[in-house]
């Protein structure tokens, strides 16, 4: 098995490793992970209120019925 880590890193990480210990990949990935986590979360958030939002407020005039195509036509 290889010991030497900073072979399996970045040259960021295998800096961090060598100055920081063995944590600075742990706190790398949660560092990422509590921001995009957030991000994506927020993102869904408001498209998802967005999308109910317009449904809500559409006028029924203008939706456009739904007729599924037969294949005997």
């Amino acid at each position: 098995m290889i010991s030497d880590f900073s072979i399996l890193a970045c040259s960021t990480c295998a800096s961090a490793f060598k100055h920081a210990g063995g944590d600075a990949g742990g706190w790398a990935i949660a560092v990422m992970l509590f921001t995009i986590v957030p991000l994506a979360s927020a993102v869904l958030f408001f498209m998802i209120r967005l999308a109910r939002r317009e449904s809500a407020g559409l006028d029924p005039k203008y939706l456009d019925d739904y007729v599924p195509s037969t294949l005997n036509s």
